[in-house]
């Protein structure tokens, strides 16, 4: 537990400390009479496609088809700022002789009320929140099954609900500019499990649908420009349970969109994972795609 405190002080402290100041004195310098909505909506939807005929060297037939939602809706008032995510995915491929198969599937969806106040609660902003993380679509094990029962694969490992990560907090954010925030406090973790026959996969028992967990909760969030169109958003997410006191669990997601001009962009996802209930080891997952995105907001 006290690894994970020293963990999460060092990135709140050194971190959180750029442009600490300057940035705060120029949000509080502003016009704080008025409720600002800052909206942002895209969609992208990418394809790759390869074909081979009398092809000496050798090489595999596929299609592969992608779309992405992403959207942030923040609300700005005198005290409150409100802030709502959302990043809907859902890609498919198909190789040569082979069935379509599920690439990849998200849905995630994030909630957070953060108190603007005066003195110690000017820097330090109570913060409520809450999200859901699924997916739409069964989800198959290719290469081995988990289960151990003889069953060739593919095997079926999840679904819609099936698992469901639900978080919620309450603690501190310290939020020195619009691009950089540090949330600290208390959380609970909801992991849900909809489909008994799967439930092992995920550390519960087969009666069980749910598992309720109670600990210290860490969340840093980066969201600027880098440079002109490219765009860097990466988002630390950590939960130590009180009665798992040695390693937090983490999720690590980082996404870099490039806007390659009005109507193409580029983005590159890389997610590290690590919740010992599922795996002892990180779980990682890289995804580049190239596609037309639209501006919806």
């Amino acid at each position: 537990m006290f690894k994970f405190l020293k963990i999460s002080i060092i990135i709140f402290v050194l971190v959180g400390g750029i442009n600490g100041g300057v940035g705060k004195a120029q949000a509080q310098a502003a016009d704080t009479s008025r409720v600002v909505w800052k909206k942002s909506l895209s969609a992208r939807l990418s394809g790759t496609q390869a074909a081979f005929s009398n092809w000496a060297e050798g090489g595999l037939n596929a299609l592969a088809l992608s779309g992405v939602v992403n959207g942030t809706f923040e609300r700005i008032s005198p005290s409150w700022r409100q802030r709502y995510d959302v990043r809907l995915t859902l890609g498919v491929v198909k190789q040569d002789t082979l069935e379509v198969r599920k690439a990849e599937d998200l849905i995630r969806l994030t909630a957070s009320w953060q108190y603007r106040g005066d003195g110690f609660f000017s820097l330090f902003n109570p913060t409520m929140s809450v999200d859901l993380r699924t997916q739409f679509a069964p989800g198959y094990n290719y290469t081995k099954n988990p289960f151990g029962d003889g069953r060739q694969p593919p095997v079926k490992v999840s679904d819609l609900l099936a698992p469901a990560i639900v978080n919620q907090a309450l603690g501190l954010t310290y939020q020195p500019d619009d691009w950089f925030r540090q949330r600290l406090g208390v959380g609970a973790k909801e992991t849900i499990v909809m489909i008994q026959r799967l439930r092992v996969l995920y550390g519960l028992a087969p009666d069980q649908a749910v598992r309720f967990e109670v600990g210290i909760e860490s969340r840093t969030e980066f969201d600027r420009k880098l440079f002109e169109n490219v765009h860097l958003r990466s988002r630390l997410g950590l939960f130590l349970a009180f009665n798992k006191p040695d390693l937090p669990d983490m999720l690590w997601e980082n996404l870099l969109e490039m806007q390659v001009n009005s109507w193409l962009g580029t983005s590159l996802e890389v997610v590290a994972l690590y919740d010992r209930d599922v795996s002892q080891e990180v779980q990682l997952k890289e995804v580049f795609s190239l596609g037309v995105t639209i501006k919806l907001l």
